[in-house]
């Protein structure tokens, strides 16, 4: 790899995670009653697409996305994996106690709970494909709640 020039340049945040889940229908369920997130759009049987804050998660039939794809005649590569991925959703110290309620209440197993040395807390549970989530406080890497 060549050796950039010294910038400022940056990515600012993350835009948009993928996960990749076998049936589209019980994932949106799931993201949508159990983590309150907007349907931003769908295509029937390939994808489902939430926001969250200020990014997208992407929610792919991985069966549907091993072959590339186009939007008005505009290439997109193939997006895919197999397995479990991971994700972790931002929220606040003081939403740790709902957090877990609801999870719990929803009838999600929960299957770790972190107080992480440096500052910060993860709760991690797994969505209907198996997908690993986790709700984490921004101080987990440093960060003010507000960024």
């Amino acid at each position: 790899m060549n050796a950039l020039p010294t910038s400022n340049l940056v990515p600012h945040g993350v835009l948009e995670t993928a996960l990749y889940v076998n049936d589209l229908a019980v994932a949106e369920t799931f993201y949508a009653s159990v983590l309150g997130l907007e349907k931003h759009s769908d295509q029937s049987n390939r994808h489902v697409f939430f926001r969250c804050g200020q990014g997208v998660l992407l929610l792919f039939n991985a069966e549907e996305t091993v072959s590339p794809g186009d939007i008005d005649g505009q290439l997109i590569p193939a997006h895919g994996t197999t397995g479990a991925g991971h994700a972790a959703l931002k929220i606040y110290e003081s939403e740790i106690d709902q957090w877990r309620q609801r999870l719990l209440g929803a009838g999600v197993s929960i299957e770790s709970e972190v107080t992480w040395p440096l500052g910060g807390h993860s709760i991690y549970f797994r969505d209907p494909a198996g997908n690993s989530l986790e709700l984490a406080t921004p101080k987990l890497w440093g960060l003010n709640e507000g960024t």
